[in-house]
């Protein structure tokens, strides 16, 4: 029998959105079944949107469906997802429990969510790469995306500086998952961090829902033309 919660994901090695909801529920030690749609391509007639068409309107991931007040529902988009949970698992503290503070971490898992259109435009989500040559040279030439880094920076600085740590607001919560995958873009792309930056990273990555999930992105071997901005298809992937 299925649990009752059940996650869709994209692949692992590009899906930074599927990386929120699965880090944090795994995190949080939320029990959930897993459903994984690779990507193929995203036309509407692709095997990827014929597959979440049947879940979600808008077709893409992730996905939570659930049953509430005796109803099946699907619940899409990262943010949607993690509200949610914070309401059905309110002693877990998915939010920070002192009010001043969740109001904060509300706003930057949310600025986090609408913005940065930089990074996510020039450091695409990979796992698997590791491309500091990439990071540099385009550090350099994009103003927009300095600042989008030094923005996220200086957050993170100040969150851990007023909760005293070890995340964000002191135990894991919705807004280090909405981080996690920006600690793995920047460890792609080699980009360059302050002492404080580099311990918050660190811990992230020690996390042990974020190491399955890297173990598992490095175990796929897909590769996703679209997802590639700087790679060749590996000779041995017929192109």
């Amino acid at each position: 029998m299925g649990k009752e919660l059940e996650l869709y994901i994209g692949n692992r090695n590009y899906s930074s959105w599927s990386m929120r909801p699965w880090v944090l529920m795994r995190q949080a030690g939320i029990d959930f079944d897993e459903v994984q749609v690779r990507f193929d391509s995203f036309a509407p007639d692709s095997e990827f949107k014929r597959r979440l068409a049947a879940v979600s309107p808008t077709g893409m991931v992730p996905v939570l469906k659930t049953v509430i007040d005796g109803t099946p529902m699907a619940i899409w988009d990262t943010l949607a997802i993690a509200e949610y949970l914070a309401e059905r698992f309110p002693s877990m503290h998915l939010w920070p429990a002192q009010p001043a503070s969740r109001a904060r971490a509300r706003s930057i898992t949310a600025e986090m969510h609408a913005g940065f259109a930089a990074l996510r435009s020039h450091f695409a989500f990979n796992v698997e790469a590791n491309l500091p040559q990439v990071g540099q040279r385009t550090l350099a030439g994009q103003p927009a995306l300095r600042a989008d880094v030094a923005r996220i920076t200086q957050m993170w600085n100040e969150c851990l500086a007023a909760s005293g740590g070890p995340f964000l607001f002191g135990g894991f919560g919705i807004a280090d998952a909405f981080y996690a995958p920006v600690v793995l873009r920047f460890r792609t792309y080699g980009v360059p961090l302050d002492a404080t930056c580099v311990g918050y990273a660190r811990r992230i990555m020690e996390c042990a829902a974020v190491r399955e999930w890297i173990d598992a992105a490095l175990a796929e071997k897909d590769f996703v033309p679209s997802e590639e901005p700087y790679r060749s298809p590996p000779k041995d992937a017929g192109g």
